[in-house]
C-alpha cells in the first residue's frame, strides 16, 4: 500500500466551508478530552461564515491536503500571529500540524518577523511547546457565556540565513 502524499497549497476563495468545516470537527472531537461539551459549543457553535471566510482571505492561509482530502488548515496574520492551526480528526498524529507550522514559520521569516505567537489550546499546548514555543501567560477566554483556558505562546524564529 502506497503512503499517503501531503500537500500544502495556499488557500483559496471557496475553501471557507473546507476550513469550518475542519475546525468544527477538530475542536468538537479532538479538544474533547480538555473541555466540556458546553465549552466546546461555545468555541464552534455559532460562527458567522462570511465573517469567518473574510478572515481566512485577509491573512495568509494554508490548507493541507492528503491525497485529495483536506486534512487541516492555518492561518498567520501580518503581525506574526498564528491565528488558527486545525487538524481534522482523521488525520491527527500523521504530521500534519507539524508541516502547516514549518510552512507558517517559513512564510514568517520570509516576511522579516521575529517572533509567531499563538493562542494554544489547553489540547494545542503540548504541540506547540514541543515545537519551541514558550508560554507567556496562561489566559481564561469568555465565549458565548463559557470560560475556555488558553496560553498565548511565543517562539522566537532564528535566522536561518537564507535569502528569500
Amino acid at each position: 500500500m502506497a503512503p499517503d502524499t501531503l500537500g500544502i497549497r495556499d488557500y483559496r476563495a471557496g475553501d471557507a466551508e473546507i476550513t469550518l468545516a475542519l475546525f468544527r470537527r477538530a475542536v468538537r472531537e479532538v479538544a474533547a478530552r480538555d473541555y466540556t461539551p458546553a465549552q466546546l459549543e461555545a468555541w464552534a457553535g455559532g460562527i458567522d461564515r462570511a465573517l469567518w471566510a473574510i478572515t481566512l482571505e485577509r491573512q495568509s492561509t494554508w490548507l493541507a491536503m492528503i491525497d485529495d482530502t483536506p486534512a487541516g488548515f492555518a492561518s498567520l496574520n501580518e503581525h506574526g500571529h498564528l491565528d488558527m492551526l486545525f487538524v481534522s480528526p482523521d488525520h491527527q498524529r500523521r504530521g500534519v500540524a507539524s508541516a502547516l507550522l514549518s510552512v507558517v514559520e517559513q512564510a514568517a521569516q520570509r516576511r522579516g518577523i521575529k517572533c509567531v505567537t499563538t493562542e494554544a489550546s489547553l489540547t494545542g499546548r503540548p504541540f506547540f511547546k514541543a515545537r519551541g514555543f514558550d508560554v507567556v501567560t496562561a489566559q481564561e477566554m469568555k465565549r458565548r457565556g463559557e470560560v475556555l483556558k488558553n496560553f498565548r505562546m511565543e517562539k522566537v524564529l532564528h535566522d536561518t540565513g537564507a535569502t528569500a
